[in-house]
């Protein structure tokens, strides 16, 4: 029988180095591997905040699309009932609405560039907060673009882009 097994040597004769290092592997971790897991998490930080942050970004500019859809439509029932897209007697155009809370969609607010006349208008969409930055227009003959974006966003004259880096 070995000596470090053995039940009537005392405690100390045993294999000294056998207890000791059944105690130094329940202390927890050492200070290298503290450091490789800080490291591996920095990185796994520093690559997917960017990408979550445009990924938010672009669920707030489908809040652009909608209103300047809604406002389009509001703005051609308003033409099939007055056959003009300005206000018409008693019938106020929608860009006229003082009420914002209809013209406002999350972080956007849709304006009128400009008066309507009888036969054009254009709608503009401004972005605020996380989407600050951001401008998208529409007008009757259903032409968008991206008028303004921030850095690293690319504007157009023919569409709206909601992904960076997108061409027009």
């Amino acid at each position: 029988m070995p000596i470090a097994k053995h039940p009537a040597l005392p405690r100390s004769a045993r294999a000294p180095w056998a207890s000791r290092a059944r105690r130094r592997g329940s202390h927890g971790f050492t200070l290298i591997e503290l450091m490789i897991a800080v490291a591996i998490v920095g990185i796994l930080v520093g690559v997917a905040q960017p990408n979550y942050r445009e990924f938010v970004i672009r669920g707030h500019l489908a809040d652009s699309s909608n209103g300047l859809a809604l406002m389009r439509a509001q703005m051609e029932r308003h033409y099939q009932d007055n056959r003009t897209y300005a206000t018409a007697g008693t019938f106020t155009t929608p860009c006229a609405s003082t009420d914002p809370a209809s013209r406002t969609f999350n972080n956007f607010v849709v304006t009128c560039s400009g008066t309507p006349t009888a036969t054009a208008f254009t709608l503009v969409a401004t972005g605020s907060g996380p989407v600050a930055g951001f401008a998208f227009t529409i007008n009757q003959s259903d032409v968008r673009a991206t008028t303004s974006a921030p850095s690293g966003w690319n504007t157009c004259a023919t569409k709206w882009l909601t992904k960076k880096g997108a061409a027009c």
